[in-house]
């Protein structure tokens, strides 16, 4: 362990250097780590691979700013792919619920947009399974988990406070997730 931490941080030293063969060292030897980091945050692969590669551009830029009296060259890499993730997160942010057109109907838009996958079996099941939640409620899931409403706007549109607004999403998906089962 001592010894992989001593490569790490000659090959940190090395890539501030600009050496691009430790560059390639350094990715082979790293790369399934800060993948585990990204996608841990961003779930969709497609996002994370393009995080990943921004994750290396910017250690290839930064890796002077590397110290390793304050810690190891991993954790170092892993704070810059967990930052560059949770970016990414704060920009996918939907539009806030206000900036939608009145009488907007979630249920009906993501029906026709979706009739086209009907052949998908667990498509249909998650279909079925929304539609046995409450109006209110599964346009409140679809809000927050498919368009990307924070809790906050969720609460405006509804007149509710965010705390009743999280009971609502965490009851509808333990409904969803039983019924699923089924």
């Amino acid at each position: 362990m001592l010894e992989q931490r001593r490569d790490l941080v000659d090959l940190m030293r090395r890539v501030a250097a600009r050496d691009r063969d430790a560059f390639e060292d350094l990715y082979r030897v790293t790369s399934a780590k800060l993948y585990g980091v990204v996608v841990g945050i961003l779930v969709r692969r497609s996002l994370a691979d393009e995080a990943l590669q921004d994750v290396y551009a910017r250690i290839w830029e930064r890796a002077g700013d590397f110290d390793p009296a304050k810690g190891s060259p991993i954790a170092w890499m892993a704070a810059v792919a967990r930052n560059r993730a949770l970016d990414d997160l704060r920009r996918a942010k939907a539009a806030p619920v206000s900036t939608l057109p009145e009488g907007f109907d979630v249920a009906s838009e993501e029906a026709n947009a979706l009739d086209a996958m009907v052949g998908n079996e667990r498509l249909r099941a998650l279909m079925a399974c929304l539609d046995r939640l409450d109006a209110e409620k599964r346009e409140a899931v679809l809000l927050a988990y498919y368009r990307g409403c924070s809790r906050e706007d969720l609460s405006r549109r509804y007149g509710r406070p965010v705390p009743t607004i999280k009971t609502w999403l965490h009851r509808s998906l333990l409904q969803l997730r039983l019924c699923l089962r089924q």
